[in-house]
């Protein structure tokens, strides 16, 4: 079992948090990269916020800009000097301002991003990122950059202060690290070997998320089904599914992303019989090639891989399944990509997440041979492309006529004023934009509405109404928590901290649980 403390962390105000006239620091976190990179933006947030920093209004130049990097994601490195060289302008007319840059890039760069990049005031890495404040304290202080990158972590990131984003939905972070050796991946070498959090931690987060008006809570992961290898409980992702479900309040329950090798039938018996727990699953596949899997260092096949959702749908007939895809890993052949094709046309992904390879540096694939010519890559990745926009027209298609229930959110939905349509998540993650007719009551963000899907595009459905009949709305504790918000932002008298119902703006961590009678 972990040793790591699982106490709330606490960051003690800053002096650096104010300018030498007393005015408030105002910051901005740009995230580049996956879901656990969003998740440490908000704990990065909550720690600048406890800190006394204030987050920038949108548009505004800030006072310190932390860039959140990713490793994985093509182009990775261009994209953060990029806007490392973009930010050195602002910083030479805007007096006072620091960059931070952490995240996984940083991990792997280290020295180097000071190196290419000589006007940043402080790399940090993925296992230190409360440490964030007082190296910008520090930076400011000295007046030379800061460099601490760890190679282990200090502490769970989830103990640390946390500003979410959303109020209706939350991120729960349930491990870090990985075990698994896939030579395309740097996750491993990044943020280090698996380490489980407890579960009466991981619940009592979920639950503090509740009480604060989420009702949708995603569970993450490297492996997320592979929880419970630090204490020896095969079982443990499967239990963990069962006793969220248990908590009052939380009505919709997602997570990402499990390991194929690692899928059990108890998750699948997990997900079927709590019905919180959402029905969609996301699985990477990365390709269809037995022979390309075992070069992956994946260890299963496209036949385990095909059974894993056949034994799904048994059982969750309506789970909307997603995937990852690899294109052109080295010494894929014609015959490699049409398995993948095969797989991809039998496996009836709802959609895909597809990737062109490029090297990572530090990886085993980096170096190996027959790396395949980068026009192939490109048209391999067109067809497959092709054929997934097929499939999940087709699979959206289906759709049409059957009724759902859609969490509406705030900020998916790009053209919603210019369409007059909300937009949300069916209970299977599909977007939905949602007619909202004239005359009809606006749900809130957190609000639930039941509709009918009248259309069907291969990246969203459409929900309108013929009638112009009035929306059927749930009003929720999480659209409650959204009206809280948009008060304290409108300084219109919102509950005082600690009344019943009143928001927690920045959550000191997990609570420490009173002793049990």
């Amino acid at each position: 079992m972990s040793t790591l403390p699982s106490a709330p962390t606490l960051i003690a105000p800053s002096v650096a948090a104010r300018t030498a006239d007393g005015h408030v620091r105002t910051y901005e976190v740009r995230t580049f990269g996956c879901q656990m990179n969003v998740h440490d933006s908000e704990r990065l947030s909550g720690s600048l916020e406890s800190a006394g920093y204030v987050r920038a209004d949108a548009g505004a130049e800030a006072d310190v800009v932390i860039i959140n990097t990713c490793a994985v994601r093509e182009n990775a490195s261009g994209k953060l000097y990029g806007t490392l060289g973009h930010l050195a302008s602002v910083k030479r007319r805007k007096d006072g301002m620091q960059i931070a840059v952490g995240g996984c890039l940083a991990q792997m760069d280290k020295q180097a991003v000071i190196e290419k990049a000589p006007w940043v005031d402080v790399v940090f890495g993925t296992h230190n990122m409360g440490s964030l404040p007082r190296l910008l304290e520090r930076a400011r202080h000295n007046g030379d950059a800061e460099l601490e990158i760890l190679e282990s972590l200090e502490v769970f990131p989830s103990t640390l202060p946390t500003k979410r984003d959303s109020v209706y939905s939350g991120w729960v972070s349930i491990s870090v690290g990985c075990n698994n050796t896939c030579t395309f991946c740097i996750v491993p070498t990044l943020r280090g070997k698996e380490r489980d959090r407890r579960p009466g931690d991981i619940l009592e987060e979920v639950s503090l998320l509740v009480d604060d008006g989420a009702i949708e809570v995603t569970l993450l992961g490297q492996n997320v089904n592979s929880y419970g290898v630090e204490f020896g409980d095969r079982h443990a992702f499967g239990k963990l599914l069962r006793a969220a479900g248990e908590i009052r309040g939380l009505e919709r329950i997602r997570f990402t992303s499990p390991h194929p090798a690692a899928f059990t039938d108890d998750v699948i018996d997990a997900m079927a019989d709590t019905p919180s727990v959402m029905p969609q699953l996301h699985m990477p596949l990365q390709s269809g090639s037995d022979r390309i899997l075992k070069a992956m260092r994946r260890s299963y096949r496209s036949e385990k891989f095909l059974g894993i959702l056949d034994r799904v749908r048994e059982r969750i007939p309506n789970a909307a399944i997603t995937t990852d895809i690899i294109v052109g890993f080295p010494g894929e052949t014609e015959e490699d990509f049409a398995e993948t094709l095969r797989v991809v046309e039998q496996a009836r992904f709802a959609s895909a997440f597809t990737f062109q390879y490029s090297i990572r540096e530090g990886t085993p694939a980096a170096t190996m041979p027959d790396q395949v010519p980068k026009a192939v890559v490109q048209e391999r990745y067109e067809r497959l492309m092709a054929l997934q926009d097929r499939i999940s027209l087709e699979e959206n298609q289906a759709q049409v006529g059957r009724e759902v229930n859609v969490l509406i959110s705030s900020g998916e939905g790009k053209k919603d004023a210019a369409t007059h349509r909300l937009t949300g998540r069916a209970e299977d993650n599909r977007l939905v934009h949602v007619e909202l007719p004239a005359g009809s009551e606006t749900p809130r963000p957190g609000d639930i509405v039941t509709a009918v899907v009248t259309h069907a595009a291969p990246f969203y459905l459409l929900a309108d109404s013929p009638e112009g009949a009035p929306l059927r709305i749930r009003r929720t504790r999480a659209g409650d928590a959204w009206d809280r918000t948009q008060s304290e932002s409108c300084a219109v008298p919102a509950p005082a901290a600690g009344a019943a119902g009143a928001p927690r703006a920045v959550s000191l961590g997990l609570p420490v649980m009173p002793p049990r009678a």
